[in-house]
């Protein structure tokens, strides 16, 4: 079974998720799309379906792949402490700077 993390891993199933945020897609505009084989495609969409990250449906002829989007707030939980990290870190660099002396606009001129 493949994680959020190894499914988000490679460059191209972030690229179909892009394009399922803005509608779901079937599998041959997606080919299209993407520029790549259907096998491929099809490939890259079943690590999708299995970490959860897409939903597919059968319309006669055709697979209708759309988001679910409810995996990734595991993704987000996770990103949360380095955000908080991030803001510390930034507000450390603002504190710096501030005790730093201004420029002479002279010597930079």
């Amino acid at each position: 079974m493949n994680t959020i993390y190894e499914a988000l891993s490679d460059p191209i199933r972030r690229q179909i998720l892009d394009l399922l945020r803005e509608r779901p897609h079937h599998v041959g505009e997606l080919v299209t799309l993407l520029g790549k084989s259907q096998p491929n495609v099809s490939k890259h969409l079943r690590v999708l379906r299995e970490a959860g990250l897409v939903q597919v449906r059968q319309a006669a002829q055709q697979r209708w792949y759309a988001l679910d989007p409810t995996p990734l707030a595991e993704l987000d939980t996770w990103l949360e402490s380095f955000r908080v990290l991030w803001a510390e870190r930034y507000d450390r660099l603002k504190d710096y700077l501030a005790t730093l002396p201004p420029e002479d606009s002279d010597l930079t001129e």
